[in-house]
């Protein structure tokens, strides 16, 4: 026969085990929830560079501003700080999406070379630690523009929207053709800039009637804003395409086309026609 103090025994054995794996199954979730609650990638690691007994350094650890900082190498003691550029931040987008940092620092010619996210380079006269801006990412291209169809090139050069839009490049490729209404005719989707802001955004040429729609460039669709200058890619999803992928997740029913815009490794939505307008689908944040 078990005695009772056995079992008493044994049941506050198992309560504690119990507390245990609780404890420990608390503890392994943590990352998880980390994980899920992230928007994007942690900023590079940014290695320093020292020059005549200073180094340089860039914390990244700020997503409103990218600064550095010199160190006196010998002494170990911090002598500046200084902010080389600030993210402006649309209330309507993901904070953490708009968020540049700086990926490389180097020296040359005594020039301290700061190089960002989006492909700006900014140099720092380390003496006076005026900053100058030089932007490395590839120029407007008029080879490029030169290839969009004469249909797009027609429709945004004629009318009101000649006086207000200027065809745009800074992606490669610049446009897409695609059945983004399902009316059956062939449309092309064209990035555009709002000539008075320099505010980046699409324009859809309807290849059945050459009425233009533009998202962005200073019209709001979204949560992407009235400026798509935070686009870093895009591309077209076929209406059958959306579909399959449907099976799987939860997508709109499409009429045609759609467009994927991104920004890589941080957010991503669909444009797609409603029957009525063009609307934007949050994919990821």
């Amino acid at each position: 026969m078990i005695k009772r103090s056995t079992l008493q025994l044994s049941s506050s054995k198992w309560v504690r085990r119990c507390k245990l794996m609780r404890c420990l199954a608390v503890i392994l979730l943590l990352p998880l929830r980390e994980l899920a609650s992230a928007k994007r990638i942690a900023p590079a690691k940014v290695d320093p560079v020292v020059s005549e007994g200073i180094r340089y350094v860039a914390p990244n650890d700020d997503g409103r501003r990218a600064y550095i900082e010199a160190w006196n190498v010998g002494s170990n003691d911090k002598l500046w700080e200084l902010t080389v550029f600030t993210n402006a931040i649309n209330p309507n987008l993901e904070a953490d999406v708009q968020w540049v940092f700086i990926t490389a620092l180097s020296i040359h010619d005594g020039r301290l070379m700061v190089s960002s996210e989006n492909g700006k380079t900014y140099q720092v006269d380390v003496n006076t630690r005026a900053i100058t801006q030089s932007d490395s990412s590839p120029p407007q291209s008029p080879g490029t523009i030169r290839e969009v169809p004469d249909a797009a090139k027609k429709a945004l050069t004629n009318g009101s929207t000649s006086k207000k839009y200027d065809l745009s490049s800074y992606i490669n490729p610049c446009y897409f053709e695609g059945d983004f209404n399902g009316d059956g005719k062939l449309d092309l989707a064209v990035l555009v800039k709002e000539r008075s802001t320099g505010k980046g955004g699409i324009a859809i040429v309807h290849g059945t009637t050459g009425k233009v729609t533009i998202l962005g460039a200073g019209i709001g669709v979204g949560n992407g804003g009235d400026d798509f200058e935070w686009m870093d890619s895009w591309q077209v999803y076929s209406r059958a395409h959306v579909a399959q992928l449907a099976r799987k997740a939860t997508l709109p029913r499409l009429r045609g086309d759609a467009l994927l815009v991104e920004k890589k490794e941080a957010a991503s939505a669909l444009i797609y026609w409603n029957g009525q307008r063009y609307v934007w689908y949050q994919q990821g944040d």
